[in-house]
């Protein structure tokens, strides 16, 4: 089949590169010149044979939401229009209204695998009608990873693809993905510096990558943490600092207003907030209440950024 795909950065490019791969001919349109086909969305309109299916891989909010307007100013109707971004699982339901009132389909696709999807294959959740989610199985098919094999050598269905449910289902169910893998790499994180904070443990690579077989904590994640110990030992090159991409505040917004108990996943958004931080208000408050109510040292930080210890105040 024929696939329009606006957006060819790390992941779009990869996916169009897979789609290819597995038959199909896929038109690419990107602002920067360079390996896009065409020069506008129109001209990508204009190069799909109808019933178009054009899929959308631009950074969440605004880029998105333009994009898949003024795609319903250009497709027709019995055409489908796929966002595969991170886009908040709201927006989904305006877009799918809008593109409605021409007769255009609209399918939410949340898409995990990174910068390895076009090796590995990406796992996709998705939500919409099941008539337009059809019609663009064949791109899905070709997307995910390859299907495991049961002890018989049969095929395992349904691995690495789900129809989640209605218009929606899909972005919500990558939202909550994505908040786990905030809870999973905070660990990880957390075990690493305990091990790096003892003199008794000689080989912190070593024993993260010991985990990595035979565990219940194995996952590709802690394969990842393995390869970024062994290009940095120490991590040195990189600092603390970490973002979050929206998509762990709105697992936590959805967490407090169904009242579902997430602590994990909640401290884990939190400490990236703490991760920004050069010095913590909360914390130099903390350090204020010890020395007024316990008499516990407290250290001041001189113009140069050093910490020389002060005395303490009388119990």
């Amino acid at each position: 089949m024929q696939l329009g795909l606006v957006g060819l950065g790390k992941m779009g490019g990869n996916m169009a590169e897979r789609v290819r791969r597995a038959g199909h001919e896929v038109i690419g349109y990107d602002r920067s010149p360079g390996a896009r086909d065409v020069d506008s969305l129109q001209g990508l309109v204009d190069a799909l044979e109808a019933p178009r299916v054009v899929w959308v891989m631009v950074p969440s909010g605004d880029p998105t939401r333009s994009t898949v307007r003024e795609l319903g100013e250009l497709l027709s109707p019995g055409d489908v229009v796929v966002d595969g971004g991170n886009s908040k699982f709201t927006d989904d339901k305006v877009h799918a209204d809008e593109l409605a009132e021409k007769g255009i389909g609209y399918v939410d696709a949340g898409v995990s695998g990174g910068v390895w999807g076009l090796q590995n294959g990406y796992a996709l959740m998705v939500g919409g009608t099941a008539e337009d989610v059809a019609k663009v199985q064949p791109v899905f098919d070709a997307l995910k990873p390859p299907a495991p094999h049961d002890e018989q050598g049969n095929e395992m269905p349904g691995v690495g693809f789900v129809h989640a449910g209605p218009v929606g289902a899909g972005h919500f169910a990558k939202m909550v993905h994505n908040g786990i893998e905030y809870a999973m790499m905070q660990a990880y994180g957390e075990g690493y510096e305990l091990l790096a904070a003892v003199d008794l443990v000689e080989d912190v690579p070593g024993v993260i990558a010991s985990w990595t077989q035979g565990t219940v904590i194995r996952s590709w994640l802690l394969d990842l943490l393995v390869k970024a110990l062994q290009e940095d030992p120490g991590l040195d090159k990189i600092t603390g600092y970490a973002e979050d991409s929206g998509e762990g505040r709105w697992t936590v917004e959805q967490a407090i207003e169904h009242a579902v108990p997430m602590p994990a996943i909640s401290a884990s958004l939190f400490a990236r907030f703490a991760s920004r931080q050069d010095d913590s208000p909360t914390m130099k408050a903390v350090a204020a209440l010890r020395n007024q109510f316990g008499g516990h040292s407290v250290q001041s930080v001189d113009s140069r950024g050093n910490n020389p210890p002060v005395s303490e105040k009388p119990a």
